[in-house]
Order: C-alpha cells, then sequence, then structure tokens
C-alpha cells in the first residue's frame, strides 16, 4: 500500500483529481473578487503576468479583462485545454520545472494552487522569472457553511455511504465567524508559503491579502459545484448521485438557496 504524501504538493494524485470534469470545474467554481485583482495590478510593476497552477484559467480571466497579459503554467492537460479554449495561453507544465526560456515578468500570480508547488523551490522559480521590484501575489478562496448546510451535507454523506465513519463539525466550525475564518486559511496555506518566500532571500517581507465577500448560492448551482471539491471522488457513481440527490432535497427544503460567506486570503511580496 502506498503511503500518503504529508504534503500537497507530494500528492499528484490527488491534484489530477480536478481535471477529471474541468469543463464542470470552469463552470462552477467561483472567481475572485474584483478588489483583489484591482490591489494586485496595482502593485505590480507592469502588466505582463504568469498565472501559477492556472486550471481552466479561472484566476487568470479577471487580469486579462483588466488589460494584463498572462501566461498559464499548468501541469494537467486537461485543464490547459479548457483554459486554451476561454482565450488563454498556456505552458503544461509543474511550475518547479517549467522552463522560462529567459523570459522575465512583472508578477507572478496564483489562485487556489500555491499549496500544489514546493513553496521554497516554487519561491526560488518565481525570484528568478521576475522583473526588478517584480510582484509575487497568492491567493484562496475560502468559505464558511451556514449550519443548516453544513448539516445537510453531513446526512446527505451518511445516505449515500451508510457505512462509513462520519465525524458530526463540532459547534465552532458550525458557528465560526468569516473573520475568523479568514485568519485560518491564512495559516493553513500561507504561513508555510511565507517562510518560503522569506528564506530565498530574494523579496521583501510577505503582506497578508484579505478580501471578505459573499454570494448567493441556488440548488442547481451548489450541486454543480460541490463535486468539484475532490471529496466526492472516492464514491462511486450511484453513492455520488445518492449523495447529490438527498443535498438537493434538503438545500430545497431549506428556500432554494443559501448565502456562502466567502474569505480570499493571501500574500504579496516584491522582488528586491
Amino acid at each position: 500500500m502506498s503511503k500518503l504524501a504529508s504534503e500537497p504538493h507530494e500528492n499528484r494524485q490527488m491534484a489530477e483529481w480536478f481535471g477529471l470534469d474541468a469543463a464542470r470545474y470552469d463552470r462552477a467554481r467561483p472567481g475572485y473578487p474584483g478588489a483583489l485583482v484591482d490591489r494586485i495590478i496595482g502593485l505590480s510593476p507592469g502588466k505582463n503576468f504568469v498565472d501559477v497552477g492556472c486550471g481552466t484559467g479561472l484566476s487568470s480571466r479577471p487580469f486579462q479583462a483588466a488589460g494584463c497579459t498572462v501566461l498559464g503554467v499548468e501541469p494537467d492537460a486537461r485543464m490547459a485545454d479548457v483554459a486554451r479554449g476561454r482565450g488563454l495561453d498556456v505552458e503544461v507544465a509543474k511550475f518547479e520545472d517549467w522552463d522560462p526560456a529567459g523570459r522575465t515578468f512583472d508578477a507572478v500570480v496564483s489562485g487556489t494552487a500555491w499549496h500544489w508547488v514546493d513553496p521554497l523551490a516554487g519561491a526560488r522559480k518565481v525570484a528568478g522569472v521576475l522583473a526588478p521590484n517584480g510582484l509575487i501575489a497568492l491567493f484562496d478562496n475560502g468559505f464558511e457553511l451556514p449550519p443548516a448546510v453544513m448539516k445537510a451535507q453531513g446526512e446527505a454523506y451518511r445516505h449515500a455511504v451508510p457505512d462509513a465513519s462520519f465525524q458530526e463539525p463540532s459547534k465552532e466550525d458550525r458557528e465560526g465567524d468569516v473573520e475568523e475564518y479568514a485568519k485560518q486559511i491564512y495559516a493553513k496555506q500561507y504561513v508555510k508559503a511565507a517562510e518560503g518566500i522569506q528564506q530565498t532571500g530574494a523579496f521583501t517581507e510577505p503582506q497578508r491579502l484579505r478580501f471578505v465577500w459573499e454570494r448567493v448560492y441556488t440548488r442547481d448551482e451548489w450541486l454543480d459545484l460541490v463535486p468539484t471539491q475532490g471529496g466526492l471522488n472516492h464514491l462511486d457513481d450511484d453513492a455520488r448521485t445518492r449523495f447529490l440527490t438527498h443535498l438537493g432535497a434538503s438545500i430545497d427544503a431549506l428556500g432554494g438557496s443559501f448565502t456562502i460567506h466567502y474569505a480570499t486570503e493571501g500574500i504579496t511580496a516584491t522582488r528586491r
């Protein structure tokens, strides 16, 4: 039996789950707040960007729309194909192995993908491709489900897989404030990223990004999104169908829609 990787960037099998239905991923996953895009562009010395782990281009397109030239670097060819179909230039490679061929860039960004990159090797690679005063900007979307929806998802999972063990979320998990949740995202995702950036000696002190926003989801929008989160990939088709059917009925019973509070967290640093 193979040993599970201790760090996300060591687990390529898990990373490749998201390309199983790349079109759904592109359609259903949330974007990023405009204020984040504006902040990053304002901090960058120019508009020539690289997007690390660009996926289907969800994190690239807002910068393109704002007038930036964006090159995507993406290890999953299935995701890259969707991104190209949406107008993004993409080179297929793991970022640590990618050959920039002497090119330099004003900013390197990564949206909900840097945890798949070795934090030190990735930061060194960024330092090597940035122009003087160039920017690294890393960011993730996290969210807080309404307690009733979180409970409904637990019940749906037990319905789909009756023999599986399932730990009910604690009261703290169910009732956490979105600001506190934002801090948890930062601690989980960006402490190691900041350490990698600092260890290179090539950057200014990393600065925190934080934007809190919300979005209303209909029943169908949420059922489209849930399979892209990776938690259902181990289920067979019948179990996945049972899960989604049960969850859909529960959301209907809650009124057919609900609001999710998002916290987009990240860090920036400037090349010395």
